[in-house]
């Protein structure tokens, strides 16, 4: 055998080893396909557990996300974050110290 001899080449074995070389090739690509496709899905699932009332317009932006992916952030942040409580958290931030009518009016009625 001299140096210059590639091992493989004209055989059976250099088939075998082509085809199976295709064949992990097209397995890691759809692999990854369908890894992203459940990742980019995720808004959508997470808003269809959670019953969320803007459940279109997740939708929207996520398909809309395939194209510009800074909408699918949004989406992502409309799922996860749910809206009302974090309003009435920034009102409170808002209002400092200060206890809302309602609280104390809650508080005075549990006293008596």
């Amino acid at each position: 055998m001299s140096l210059l001899s590639m091992p493989f080449v004209d055989t059976n074995i250099d088939t075998v080893l082509s085809v199976f070389a295709g064949v992990v090739l097209i397995a890691t690509i759809a692999a990854v396909g369908i890894g992203f496709w459940k990742i980019h899905e995720l808004p959508i699932h997470k808003a269809s557990t959670k019953e969320h009332h803007q459940i279109g317009l997740i939708t929207a932006l996520t398909w809309i996300g395939f194209v510009w992916h800074w909408v699918w952030v949004l989406a992502v942040i409309i799922a996860f974050v749910d809206g009302e409580q974090a309003l009435c958290r920034i009102r409170d931030i808002w209002h400092g110290d200060r206890i809302p009518v309602a609280a104390t009016e809650s508080v005075n009625t549990k006293e008596k």
